[in-house]
């Protein structure tokens, strides 16, 4: 699955949500339907301001309040509308949802071990990462296939989601996942159509990419 059909140059930019009162509280938001706080807004503007500078041509976003209320910031700066979908929301975490990160290591240990050594671990009984590859990746690569050539598509979404998104459009092995690392809030990864699939552009970044410039360019 790379959403490759012999075009060249889509890109499309995965955009992390901004913060949260429970991302200052280090709690596991899942689908808890949690909102930005007032940081967090200011963060969404500021990198709206940015992003609308790679003048996207779509923009998807998760219906979660966070996610949706980071998407119409880029909105008001573009002009583009926003299309929501349920599958693009963060993973159904059940149990661990609204535990810090000590709760869930003092509560779950020995799953949480086991998630972090890659092994598939239903989180507090919710679902696993390869079914939120399966939801989500299918939404982005369906907006991507209706890109012309050059397109970029702005994709806003949540941290967990966008880490097996990409790993699903990179044709990673699901165990090597986490090895991608988290995005901070309000920062964003970049996928770039190449001659053999997606491939990384960009990883947790906060400013504009660069042309590469090498012998892998």
């Amino acid at each position: 699955m790379n959403g490759h059909k012999g075009g060249r140059g889509r890109r499309i930019v995965l955009w992390r949500h901004g913060q949260t009162a429970w991302n200052l509280e280090q709690r596991f938001q899942g689908n808890t339907d949690i909102e930005l706080t007032a940081e967090g807004v200011a963060q969404a503007r500021r990198a709206a301001r940015l992003l609308a500078a790679l003048h996207p041509d779509a923009i998807i976003a998760s219906d979660l309040s966070r996610a949706a209320a980071t998407a119409a910031e880029l909105a008001a700066v573009t002009g583009l509308p926003v299309t929501h979908y349920e599958g693009l929301r963060e993973t159904f975490a059940g149990e661990w949802q609204g535990l810090t990160h000590t709760e869930i290591v003092a509560r779950y240990g020995e799953q949480y071990a086991a998630w972090k050594r890659g092994e598939p671990v239903r989180r507090g009984g919710g679902e696993l990462e390869t079914e939120v590859a399966d939801r989500a990746a299918p939404v982005v690569l369906t907006a991507a296939d209706k890109l012309a050539d050059d397109g970029v598509l702005v994709v806003v979404s949540h941290g967990g989601t966008i880490r097996t998104t990409i790993g699903r459009l990179l044709g990673l092995e699901s165990t090597s996942w986490e090895s991608l690392g988290g995005l901070t809030n309000c920062c964003w990864s970049v996928l770039g159509e190449g001659a053999r699939g997606w491939r990384l552009l960009e990883h947790n970044a906060g400013t504009l990419p660069e042309p590469v410039l090498g012998d892998d360019s």
